[in-house]
C-alpha cells in the first residue's frame, strides 16, 4: 500500500477550513483571555503555549481521544474532557491546562446544522474544563471521516505524593468511585433498546462528573495507589494495579455498584465486544471464588468511559476515606482488598 496516495485521497490529513475553525471556536477563551498561566499563546493562531507551573511541582502529561458514545453534542464533549482530565486525578495530581483534539467531518463544517452539533461538542469540553479551573492553551484539529474528540492534558503533582499503579500491597482496601456499566449501556442506547433514553441520561451524569473529589481524596490522604476505569474495564484496571505491584487482587462482585438496566441490557445480549475482548485478555491471570454471579461477572469487564477511580485505601483510614468522598457528594463503595502475591499465575479473584 502507498501510505501517501491513501492518506491523500482519504483526505485524512486535512485542516478544518479556517473559516469554519473560526466560527466554531469563537469566544470559546474569551472567558480565559486574562489566564495568568499562560505566559505566551494567547495570541491569534499560535502554534505553541509557554505555561507556568507552580514552584516545587512537578508534571503529569495525558492524552485522550473518544469517538461519541452519547447522542448529545454537548454531553459527548464534556464526557470526553473528563476522560482526559482523569488521568491527571489518578494519580492524585490537579489538570492545570489543556489543549483541544478534535477530527470532524468536512461535510458538518459546511452546513449550519453540522457546525451547531460540532460547536455543541467544543462548549461541552470547555464546561467541564471551566469546573476544573483547566486553561484552554490552544488546539488542533483535523478533517476525518468520523467524529473524534478529546485533549492533550497537562496536570501539576506534589512528586513526594503519587500515586500509581505499582503501589498496591498486602492489607489495602479497594475502593470505587463510580458505578460500572456504561459500555453496556451505550450498546442499548446505540441500539435504541427499551428504556435507551433513561440510559443514556445516566451515562451522561456518571461519565460527565469530573473525579476531582476523588483526586482530592488521594492528596488529604496521600493514598499509595489508584486508577481511572476506562476502557480495560474494572477487572482489566484492576488486574494491571495487581501486576505491577506484584500482589493479589480480591474483588467481591456483589460489591460492585452497577447502573440501572446494566443486568437487564446484559441479559438481553447487549454487551459490547470489547467486554468480551478484556475477559479473553485477562482470564489467564484471573480465577473465580464462590459461585459470583455470571452477569455481574461480565458488567466487570465491560469498557467505561470516563469511569471512576479505584482507590487503594489503608484499612485504618478507610472510614475516613468514604466519610470525606459522601461528604462531598462523591458515590463509593469497598469492592475489594489486597492479598500478597501468590505463588500460582492468579493476581485476580473474582469473589461471590
Amino acid at each position: 500500500m502507498k501510505l501517501l496516495e491513501k492518506t491523500k485521497a482519504a483526505g485524512w490529513a486535512a485542516k478544518i477550513a479556517p473559516g469554519s475553525l473560526e466560527r466554531l471556536l469563537a469566544g470559546l477563551q474569551s472567558s480565559q483571555e486574562d489566564d495568568s498561566r499562560l505566559l505566551a499563546g494567547k495570541a491569534r493562531n499560535e502554534d505553541a503555549c509557554v505555561v507556568t507551573i507552580p514552584l516545587g511541582q512537578a508534571i503529569v502529561q495525558t492524552v485522550d481521544i473518544l469517538t461519541p458514545i452519547v447522542n448529545d453534542p454537548y454531553m459527548f464533549g464534556r464526557i470526553a474532557a473528563c476522560n482526559a482530565l482523569s488521568d491527571v486525578y489518578a494519580m492524585g495530581g490537579i489538570p492545570w491546562c489543556a489543549m483541544n483534539i478534535a477530527c470532524f467531518p468536512a461535510a458538518m463544517t459546511e452546513d449550519c446544522a453540522g457546525m451547531a452539533s460540532l460547536r455543541r461538542i467544543l462548549e461541552g469540553g470547555h464546561s467541564a474544563l471551566t469546573e476544573a479551573h483547566v486553561s484552554l492553551a490552544g488546539g488542533h484539529s483535523i478533517q476525518d471521516d468520523e467524529i473524534k474528540y478529546g485533549l492533550s492534558v497537562t496536570g501539576i503533582i506534589d512528586p513526594k505524593h503519587i500515586a500509581s499503579n505499582d503501589q498496591l500491597r498486602a492489607g489495602l482496601l479497594l475502593i470505587l468511585t463510580k458505578p460500572i456499566g456504561t459500555g453496556i449501556l451505550s450498546t442499548g442506547v446505540k441500539a435504541g433498546w427499551e428504556g435507551a433514553e433513561r440510559s443514556e441520561q445516566l451515562i451522561c451524569a456518571t461519565s460527565g462528573r469530573l473525579n476531582a473529589i476523588a483526586g482530592e481524596a488521594i492528596r488529604t490522604f496521600a493514598l499509595p495507589a489508584a486508577t481511572d476505569i476506562t476502557g480495560f474495564g474494572l477487572v482489566g484496571h484492576a488486574l494491571e494495579m495487581a501486576l505491577a505491584s506484584h500482589t493479589q487482587v480480591v474483588l467481591d462482585i456483589a460489591a460492585i455498584p452497577l447502573l440501572d438496566n446494566v443486568l437487564s441490557y446484559a441479559e438481553d445480549g447487549l454487551v459490547p465486544q470489547g467486554a468480551y475482548r478484556n475477559r479473553s485478555f485477562c482470564q489467564g491471570r484471573v480465577s473465580i471464588r464462590g459461585t459470583p454471579d455470571e452477569l455481574r461477572v461480565l458488567a466487570a469487564y465491560d469498557p467505561q468511559t470516563s469511569g471512576g477511580l479505584l482507590l487503594g485505601v489503608p484499612e485504618k483510614s478507610a472510614n475516613e476515606v468514604i466519610d470525606f468522598l459522601k461528604e462531598r457528594g462523591e458515590g463509593c463503595a469497598v469492592i475489594g482488598h489486597v492479598e500478597k502475591e501468590s505463588s500460582s499465575c492468579t493476581h485476580l479473584i473474582l469473589a461471590g
